[in-house]
């Protein structure tokens, strides 16, 4: 694979890990749910943009519309909703190490899934391996010696499961240009989020210039670049290749919340990040091929 491919796949798990430090930024000013408003509405105009000015076909039928709905409430309400609301009792390393819970997730989902793909015996170690880092990550928490509410932390694993119901969602929408579908979804989501952030939180008043910045970053450059960036590499390098995303943004997010945010890591939260890292090469299959590599050929 080219070298521009893999800066490009660096550059996003660097990106997206980063957004848990963005997200602890906006907390400072905005309530959860307008912090995440502001993400998908930014996100939602950046994507339009694109596509309007790429004159791109966005007219969709009223049924894929009904499901593009259904598809953003999943892909960016409720999960981009869960971690700033959860990153209010966790700090951003923690919801970054969750957030490598989310192929995991997407194959326990698969594998009940109507018609989804079922679980290999390498998938199903790697899906035992990410809960045991997940266990070995929270139980410091339990005993007081960490940052982070455990319980929180247990409640968060809620977001990559709606990122699992999500993913096999898209089996709906192979009709769908993925800008298309990325445009109508994150304003279907904004649409659902707006009344309950309103109600909830009333309008925001923003005054600090970071706050904006991040609001820019995490909506424009994180959802509407990052989303486009992605459905354009994937029929080049593959998915396994492009889920090495995967990998990269829980180290992005601890370390931005280590070096930044004062947050604090322990060893054995450390381990368990290493166990879960197991896990989701197991469930890419990179282990069994190298194990096929390393055997001599008879």
């Amino acid at each position: 694979m080219q070298y521009r491919y893999w800066a490009i796949i660096f550059l996003l798990g660097f990106g997206w890990g980063s957004s848990f430090f963005f997200n602890e930024i906006l907390l400072r000013e905005l309530g959860p749910f307008t912090a995440s408003l502001g993400r998908i509405a930014f996100g939602a105009l950046g994507c339009w943009l694109w596509v309007l000015l790429r004159r791109e076909r966005a007219r969709v039928p009223l049924r894929i519309a009904g499901i593009l709905a259904v598809f953003g409430l999943f892909q960016y309400t409720l999960p981009l909703t869960i971690y700033p609301y959860a990153q209010q009792f966790i700090t951003s390393s923690a919801a970054g190490i969750v957030n490598a819970m989310t192929p995991i997730m997407v194959v326990l989902v698969s594998h009940a899934w109507p018609g989804g793909e079922k679980a290999v015996w390498t998938k199903s170690l790697g899906v035992a391996l990410g809960f045991l880092g997940m266990v070995i990550v929270i139980w410091p928490e339990f005993g007081g010696l960490g940052e982070s509410n455990p319980c929180a932390m247990l409640a968060t694993i809620s977001a990559p499961l709606c990122y699992g119901i999500a993913v096999n969602m898209i089996r709906y929408l192979e009709d769908v240009k993925r800008t298309v579908m990325t445009a109508w979804s994150l304003l279907f989501g904004a649409l659902l989020l707006a009344p309950l952030a309103l109600g909830l939180e009333g309008m925001p008043i923003i005054v600090r210039p970071e706050t904006w910045a991040s609001l820019m970053v995490i909506g424009f450059v994180l959802t509407s670049v990052a989303f486009i960036l992605i459905f354009w590499l994937i029929p080049r390098v593959g998915g396994t290749s492009a889920s090495t995303i995967t990998l990269i943004a829980p180290i992005s997010s601890i370390w931005l919340g280590v070096v930044f945010l004062n947050e604090e890591v322990l060893f054995v939260q450390g381990i368990g990040m290493i166990v879960i890292f197991v896990g989701l090469l197991c469930i890419d299959g990179r282990i069994l091929r190298v194990r096929r590599k390393a055997q001599p050929s008879g």
